[in-house]
Protein backbone atom coordinates (compact mmCIF):
# COMPACT_ATOMS: atom_id res chain seq x y z
CA UNK A 1 0.00 0.00 0.00
CA UNK A 2 1.12 3.51 -0.77
CA UNK A 3 -0.19 7.02 -0.53
CA UNK A 4 -0.43 8.50 -4.00
CA UNK A 5 -0.10 12.12 -5.11
CA UNK A 6 -3.50 13.72 -5.74
CA UNK A 7 -3.90 15.72 -8.96
CA UNK A 8 -4.88 19.33 -8.32
CA UNK A 9 -7.06 21.89 -10.07
CA UNK A 10 -5.62 22.81 -13.46
CA UNK A 11 -4.25 19.35 -14.31
CA UNK A 12 -5.78 18.15 -17.59
CA UNK A 13 -6.70 14.66 -16.37
CA UNK A 14 -9.32 16.19 -14.06
CA UNK A 15 -11.11 17.73 -17.06
CA UNK A 16 -11.18 14.54 -19.14
CA UNK A 17 -13.94 11.93 -19.12
CA UNK A 18 -12.34 8.69 -17.93
CA UNK A 19 -12.32 5.51 -19.98
CA UNK A 20 -14.50 2.55 -19.10
CA UNK A 21 -12.73 -0.16 -17.12
CA UNK A 22 -12.26 -3.62 -18.63
CA UNK A 23 -12.57 -5.59 -15.40
CA UNK A 24 -10.77 -8.70 -16.71
CA UNK A 25 -7.72 -6.60 -17.66
CA UNK A 26 -7.61 -4.76 -14.32
CA UNK A 27 -8.53 -7.70 -12.04
CA UNK A 28 -4.98 -8.68 -11.01
CA UNK A 29 -3.80 -5.16 -10.17
CA UNK A 30 -7.12 -4.02 -8.68
CA UNK A 31 -6.56 -5.04 -5.02
CA UNK A 32 -3.27 -3.09 -4.77
CA UNK A 33 -4.75 -0.09 -6.60
CA UNK A 34 -7.82 -0.02 -4.32
CA UNK A 35 -5.64 -0.33 -1.22
CA UNK A 36 -3.60 2.67 -2.43
CA UNK A 37 -6.75 4.67 -3.18
CA UNK A 38 -8.31 4.01 0.23
CA UNK A 39 -5.01 4.74 1.99
CA UNK A 40 -4.56 8.00 0.06
CA UNK A 41 -8.14 9.12 0.72
CA UNK A 42 -7.91 8.29 4.42
CA UNK A 43 -4.50 9.96 4.82
CA UNK A 44 -5.96 13.31 3.77
CA UNK A 45 -9.36 12.89 5.44
CA UNK A 46 -11.44 12.51 2.29
CA UNK A 47 -14.83 10.87 1.76
CA UNK A 48 -14.15 9.77 -1.81
CA UNK A 49 -11.43 9.51 -4.44
CA UNK A 50 -11.73 8.98 -8.18
CA UNK A 51 -8.99 7.22 -10.16
CA UNK A 52 -8.30 10.30 -12.29
CA UNK A 53 -7.51 12.22 -9.08
CA UNK A 54 -4.41 10.03 -8.77
CA UNK A 55 -3.60 10.36 -12.47
CA UNK A 56 -5.30 7.21 -13.80
CA UNK A 57 -7.64 7.29 -16.79
CA UNK A 58 -10.03 4.71 -15.31
CA UNK A 59 -13.76 4.91 -14.55
CA UNK A 60 -13.28 3.84 -10.95
CA UNK A 61 -13.77 5.48 -7.54
CA UNK A 62 -13.75 4.65 -3.83
CA UNK A 63 -15.99 6.17 -1.18
CA UNK A 64 -15.87 5.90 2.60
CA UNK A 65 -18.50 7.69 4.67
CA UNK A 66 -18.01 8.00 8.42
CA UNK A 67 -21.18 7.19 10.35
CA UNK A 68 -21.94 7.86 14.01
CA UNK A 69 -21.36 4.80 16.20
CA UNK A 70 -21.17 2.51 13.16
CA UNK A 71 -18.44 1.19 10.92
CA UNK A 72 -17.67 3.51 8.00
CA UNK A 73 -19.58 2.75 4.81
CA UNK A 74 -16.84 1.94 2.28
CA UNK A 75 -17.59 1.11 -1.33
CA UNK A 76 -15.86 0.66 -4.69
CA UNK A 77 -17.66 1.74 -7.85
CA UNK A 78 -16.39 0.71 -11.27
CA UNK A 79 -18.01 2.09 -14.44
CA UNK A 80 -20.75 3.82 -12.41
CA UNK A 81 -23.86 5.29 -13.99
CA UNK A 82 -26.23 7.69 -12.27
CA UNK A 83 -29.63 6.31 -13.31
CA UNK A 84 -32.05 8.22 -11.05
CA UNK A 85 -32.02 11.29 -8.88
CA UNK A 86 -34.59 13.23 -6.91
CA UNK A 87 -34.87 16.21 -4.59
CA UNK A 88 -32.30 18.95 -4.18
CA UNK A 89 -29.91 20.00 -1.45
CA UNK A 90 -27.52 22.90 -1.42
CA UNK A 91 -24.69 22.00 0.95
CA UNK A 92 -21.06 22.81 1.51
CA UNK A 93 -18.70 20.55 -0.37
CA UNK A 94 -14.93 20.23 -0.68
CA UNK A 95 -12.59 18.27 -2.91
CA UNK A 96 -9.19 16.66 -2.46
CA UNK A 97 -8.11 18.24 -5.76
CA UNK A 98 -8.90 21.68 -4.28
CA UNK A 99 -7.31 21.44 -0.79
CA UNK A 100 -9.04 23.73 1.69
CA UNK A 101 -11.61 25.09 -0.78
CA UNK A 102 -15.28 24.69 0.14
CA UNK A 103 -18.41 25.86 -1.66
CA UNK A 104 -22.17 25.33 -1.48
CA UNK A 105 -23.06 22.98 -4.31
CA UNK A 106 -26.52 21.92 -5.47
CA UNK A 107 -26.95 18.15 -5.63
CA UNK A 108 -29.77 15.62 -5.67
CA UNK A 109 -30.87 14.38 -2.23
CA UNK A 110 -31.47 10.81 -3.43
CA UNK A 111 -29.73 8.89 -6.21
CA UNK A 112 -29.66 5.45 -7.76
CA UNK A 113 -26.32 4.34 -9.18
CA UNK A 114 -25.47 1.19 -11.12
CA UNK A 115 -21.88 -0.02 -11.24
CA UNK A 116 -19.73 -3.07 -10.72
CA UNK A 117 -17.90 -3.72 -7.48
CA UNK A 118 -14.33 -4.83 -6.76
CA UNK A 119 -15.33 -8.46 -7.45
CA UNK A 120 -16.68 -7.61 -10.89
CA UNK A 121 -20.30 -8.08 -9.80
CA UNK A 122 -23.07 -5.68 -10.82
CA UNK A 123 -24.43 -3.56 -7.97
CA UNK A 124 -27.24 -1.04 -7.61
CA UNK A 125 -26.91 1.61 -4.93
CA UNK A 126 -29.79 3.66 -3.54
CA UNK A 127 -28.34 6.50 -1.52
CA UNK A 128 -29.39 9.72 0.11
CA UNK A 129 -27.81 12.61 1.97
CA UNK A 130 -24.02 12.59 2.35
CA UNK A 131 -23.65 9.23 0.60
CA UNK A 132 -25.67 10.50 -2.40
CA UNK A 133 -23.56 13.67 -2.47
CA UNK A 134 -20.31 11.64 -2.45
CA UNK A 135 -21.53 9.38 -5.27
CA UNK A 136 -22.48 12.39 -7.42
CA UNK A 137 -19.16 14.13 -6.67
CA UNK A 138 -17.06 11.09 -7.65
CA UNK A 139 -19.12 10.33 -10.78
CA UNK A 140 -18.66 13.99 -11.79
CA UNK A 141 -14.89 13.48 -11.46
CA UNK A 142 -15.09 10.42 -13.71
CA UNK A 143 -17.01 12.55 -16.24
CA UNK A 144 -14.30 15.25 -16.14
CA UNK A 145 -16.46 17.67 -14.11
CA UNK A 146 -14.90 19.38 -11.07
CA UNK A 147 -17.18 20.51 -8.26
CA UNK A 148 -16.68 24.25 -8.80
CA UNK A 149 -18.20 23.78 -12.28
CA UNK A 150 -21.49 23.26 -10.43
CA UNK A 151 -21.35 26.79 -8.99
CA UNK A 152 -23.42 29.59 -10.54
CA UNK A 153 -21.45 31.69 -13.04
CA UNK A 154 -21.20 34.71 -10.74
CA UNK A 155 -19.77 32.60 -7.90
CA UNK A 156 -17.22 31.05 -10.28
CA UNK A 157 -16.15 34.52 -11.44
CA UNK A 158 -15.74 35.73 -7.84
CA UNK A 159 -13.71 32.63 -7.02
CA UNK A 160 -11.29 33.01 -9.96
CA UNK A 161 -8.74 35.35 -8.25
CA UNK A 162 -8.50 33.05 -5.21
CA UNK A 163 -8.10 30.00 -7.48
CA UNK A 164 -5.20 31.63 -9.30
CA UNK A 165 -3.37 32.22 -6.00
CA UNK A 166 -4.20 28.78 -4.61
CA UNK A 167 -3.21 26.96 -7.81
CA UNK A 168 0.48 27.83 -7.37
CA UNK A 169 0.33 26.69 -3.72
CA UNK A 170 -1.44 23.45 -4.63
CA UNK A 171 1.23 22.54 -7.19
CA UNK A 172 3.70 22.15 -4.30
CA UNK A 173 1.52 19.65 -2.41
CA UNK A 174 2.47 16.01 -2.87
CA UNK A 175 0.52 13.73 -0.56
CA UNK A 176 2.81 10.78 -1.35
CA UNK A 177 5.62 12.58 0.48
CA UNK A 178 3.60 13.68 3.50
CA UNK A 179 4.11 11.93 6.82
CA UNK A 180 0.91 13.31 8.32
CA UNK A 181 -2.08 15.21 7.07
CA UNK A 182 -1.19 18.85 6.51
CA UNK A 183 -3.73 21.48 7.48
CA UNK A 184 -5.24 23.23 4.48
CA UNK A 185 -6.17 26.87 4.26
CA UNK A 186 -9.96 27.17 4.13
CA UNK A 187 -11.39 29.33 1.38
CA UNK A 188 -15.09 29.88 0.70
CA UNK A 189 -16.59 31.78 -2.26
CA UNK A 190 -18.87 34.67 -1.33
Amino acid sequence: MAIRRICKYGEKILEKKTRKVNFAELKKSLPALLADMFETMNAVGGAGLAANQIGLDLRLAVISIKREEEEPLSIVIINPELVEKSGTMNEEEGCLSFPGLFAKIRRAVKVKVRAINEKGLPIEINAEGLFAKALQHEIDHLDGVVFISRLPLLSRLRLKPALIKLKSRWKKIDESKMAVRAPAQVVKPE
